[in-house]
C-alpha cells in the first residue's frame, strides 16, 4: 500500500474514532454525523490544525459499520475484557477506538490483523499514554484471534 493511501486510511481511522465519540456523546444521527465530518473535518484546516486528507469511503465504512453492528461489536469486546469489566466501564474515547478496531477485524478482511492493531494503537497514543495503548493492543489481539 503506498504511503499516501496508508496515511489517508490512518487519518480516516482517527476521524472515525472522533466521529463515533461525538455520536456517543451527542446521539448525532448517522447521516448528519457523516455529512458534518465530510463538510468540516476531513482534510480541512481547523484553528490552524491541518487535518490530513482522509480516505472518505473508508471513514464512512468504519463509522456506518460500527453504527450498524454496535451490539455485536460490544458483545465481542465484552467477551475479551477482564472479568467484571463491561464496555460501559471503559473510557468513552477508548470505547470508540476499540469499537472501530473490532469492526475492522470483523468486517474488513482486506486489512491485515497487524495493520488494524498497530493503527488503533497509534490512534490510542493520540489520546492516551502507553499503558492504554497496550490495552488496545491486547483487546484487539484477542478479538482478532476469535474473528479471523
Amino acid at each position: 500500500m503506498n504511503t499516501s493511501k496508508s496515511q489517508a486510511r490512518s487519518a480516516a481511522r482517527l476521524a472515525a474514532s472522533q466521529a463515533l465519540y461525538q455520536q456517543h456523546m451527542e446521539g448525532t444521527a448517522l447521516a448528519k454525523l457523516l455529512d458534518e465530518f465530510h463538510q468540516h473535518r476531513l482534510g480541512r484546516e481547523i484553528e490552524d490544525d491541518q487535518y490530513a486528507d482522509a480516505d472518505v469511503d473508508f471513514f464512512d465504512d468504519i463509522v456506518a459499520g460500527v453504527d450498524a453492528r454496535r451490539d455485536e461489536i460490544d458483545a465481542k469486546l465484552t467477551e475479551k475484557l477482564a472479568d467484571g469489566w463491561t464496555v460501559k466501564r471503559l473510557d468513552k474515547t477508548m470505547l470508540q477506538i476499540l469499537r472501530a478496531g473490532a469492526y475492522e477485524l470483523m468486517a474488513r478482511p482486506d486489512v491485515t490483523v497487524g495493520t488494524v492493531i498497530s493503527e488503533y494503537v497509534d490512534v490510542a497514543k493520540a489520546f492516551f499514554d502507553d499503558r492504554e495503548a497496550k490495552f488496545v493492543n491486547g483487546v484487539l489481539d484477542a478479538v482478532a484471534k476469535s474473528v479471523r
